[in-house]
């Protein structure tokens, strides 16, 4: 085998060593599972240069062809010490007033200088923190759905279930109960796509701020559920975090669920999903509700007019570009990749020049945020784009 990993300097001393007893170069080589090529490099370099040949040498390269000139680098440290409020930009375009005939490197080059010697002031990025919107109170059916996972409980299989519901806050009419294996988005898109083909469209949808509703890492908490939500010309609704209160209803009808259809669980999730299709016909068409008047959920509510429809493309006509996001996150702009977000991949953002070398990003008609010739990375806006703007109700 090749050199042990334990020591390199010990096997070559050893190496050389034995030709010095007089063994013969191939025989070594092949002991020490080295070419005879390798073997005479590292004996001649002994000779040359006694034991210190032994060591390890420098992988670096002799000479740096591409290595900017030192006086070039010295006058762009002390422009940025004398206008310390400048950027790699105003400090090129300076250098190219002073030095006209000299070719000058990248803004991205002058800002590697600048951070090397420790001239750049990192912001510190503002991660997001779930605040909650404003919510509406709804007068009619399928102006608000409300959503949410009731708490896991494990099957007679040991297998665990997560029971996704949904329901029209105006008339208590329970949508839909799908016997999920966890609270990710795959398995929620076929349970909101199903409901939507079946009831329609509601106007706004209200859940609270865990996945798959909302991502806590991502621009403005969204998920790729919610943007295809929007998509679809639905708004969101979020309650604030710690205030389960604030979606009452839906979380009143969740201690119906878990004393009615949870307890005892069936053995496994086909049986469990049974269990939950009859709650669902008795709770719409056979339990009276206070707050309806003593009325069943079934008789009050209507199915929505707006029909489901899978979204057509986006078009951005007053915008300079029309970009479309790649799968990881990101928008291509020429050779530059602008960081935006996972949640808005396959989509199509509108980008136009507002200001010299800044853009704004635009999906659908909300404003997400900007980006310049110096971070490739998109600032978001400082409000929340996708609030609600209406009057705030009482929890309930």
């Amino acid at each position: 085998m090749p050199w042990k990993a334990c020591n390199q300097m010990d096997e070559r001393l050893r190496f050389v060593a034995r030709l010095l007893e007089g063994e013969k170069m191939t025989t070594v080589c092949r002991e020490f599972g080295i070419s005879r090529k390798t073997g005479y490099k590292i004996f001649n370099r002994y000779k040359e240069h006694g034991l210190e040949g032994l060591n390890d040498r420098p992988k670096a390269p002799y000479r740096h062809p591409n290595r900017l000139p030192f006086q070039l680098e010295t006058a762009i440290v002390q422009l940025k010490e004398k206008y310390p409020s400048w950027g790699a930009p105003k400090i090129r375009d300076k250098l190219n007033k002073i030095y006209p005939m000299v070719k000058l490197p990248a803004v991205s080059t002058v800002h590697a200088i600048l951070d090397r010697h420790g001239l750049v002031k990192r912001r510190k990025r503002k991660r997001y923190k779930a605040q909650g919107t404003t919510l509406s109170s709804a007068k009619h059916p399928n102006a608000l759905w409300c959503a949410d996972f009731k708490g896991e409980f494990r099957l007679g299989n040991k297998q665990y279930c997560y029971p996704l519901t949904i329901t029209d806050q105006r008339s208590r009419y329970l949508l839909a109960c799908e016997s999920l294996t966890s609270t990710k988005a795959d398995g929620a898109f076929p349970v909101f796509e199903r409901t939507f083909k079946e009831f329609g469209l509601p106007t706004a949808i209200r859940t609270d701020n865990g996945v798959p509703f909302a991502s806590p890492n991502a621009m403005f908490g969204l998920s790729r559920l919610s943007v295809w939500w929007l998509r679809l010309g639905i708004k969101i609704e979020r309650i604030k975090p710690g205030h389960p209160e604030q979606n009452g209803r839906h979380e009143r009808m969740h201690l119906t669920l878990k004393k009615e259809a949870t307890k005892p669980p069936r053995f496994n999730a086909l049986q469990q999903h049974e269990r939950f299709d009859t709650f669902i016909d008795g709770y719409n068409h056979d339990r009276p509700h206070q707050a309806l008047g003593g009325c069943y959920p079934a008789e009050i509510y209507t199915p929505s007019p707006k029909i489901y429809q899978p979204p057509t493309p986006l078009e951005y006509p007053f915008h300079d570009r029309t970009i479309r996001v790649t799968q990881c996150g990101r928008l291509c702009v020429g050779r530059r990749k602008i960081n935006l977000s996972t949640v808005f991949a396959g989509q199509d953002i509108g980008i136009t020049e507002i200001d010299d070398r800044v853009w704004a990003v635009t999906f659908m008609q909300y404003e997400l945020g900007f980006f310049d010739e110096s971070v490739d990375r998109v600032a978001p806006k400082g409000q929340n784009p996708f609030a609600l703007k209406v009057l705030p109700m009482s929890s309930e």
